[in-house]
């Protein structure tokens, strides 16, 4: 029987690698709306933070025309660890950033990084290389064209990478419903999708309707005693 674990994320071997959404790189960004793109790594540092998965970001020269880090890593996900780089453009050069990796002795990786085909694709490739399970979130990337984008699908895929995006990272990291958290949870998926907030509202009118019936049979019953 397959093992189709391994083509799964399992939260409790995962960790969260944002890397470069800087707001000079987003400037460059033309295969999706950057209203959309920020939202979606906002989203990824959400999910990380509720289900409690070590996160690390950096940036590429953030003093210099690449800007710096976009603020919602940070204020979304407090426990973020920042890991400055010294001019490598792939930040697995930068010994810091893997031994930080290591220190966590987790083997999965879910990576999203602006622009696509470098400052995601090149972590990408230098991970699976190194033996890790990589998950490629392409829709939390953004990159200089669509073209780049499906060619860095490609060669990522051909190394061994999987690509995802980040509506199906929130849902393998939520799990299941049945959780304390399933509501936040659901709220960051609002933030990224916003008709998923109908299905809420539908979601709660039923059980207000289904409450409202409950207690209408307890006070007729109630009033024939």
């Amino acid at each position: 029987m397959a093992d189709f674990n391994k083509w799964m994320i399992d939260p409790n071997d995962a960790v969260m690698l944002l890397i470069d959404p800087q707001s000079g790189l987003l400037q460059l960004v033309r295969d999706m709306e950057q209203p959309e793109l920020r939202a979606r790594v906002g989203a990824l540092a959400k999910a990380a933070h509720l289900a409690k998965i070590p996160t690390f970001s950096t940036a590429s020269v953030p003093d210099g025309p690449n800007g710096p880090l976009i603020p919602e890593v940070h204020e979304y996900n407090p426990d973020t660890i920042y890991i400055p780089r010294t001019g490598q453009i792939n930040a697995w050069d930068n010994p810091k950033w893997v031994e930080a990796i290591e220190k966590t002795k987790r083997k999965t990786l879910i990576i999203a990084g602006t622009l696509t085909s470098v400052c995601m694709a090149f972590p990408a490739l230098s991970a699976v290389a190194s033996g890790y399970k990589v998950f490629c979130v392409i829709d939390a990337s953004g990159n200089w064209s669509k073209m780049a984008t499906d060619i860095t699908i490609a060669r990522i895929v051909q190394a061994g990478a999987m690509p995802t995006d980040t509506f199906a990272v929130l849902g393998e990291l939520m799990s299941t419903w049945n959780r304390p958290d399933a509501m936040e949870f659901a709220q960051v998926m609002v933030d990224i999708i916003p008709p998923f907030k109908a299905l809420m509202e539908s979601y709660a009118k039923a059980q207000s309707v289904q409450k409202d019936g409950r207690e209408t049979k307890l006070d007729l019953a109630v009033a024939h005693r």
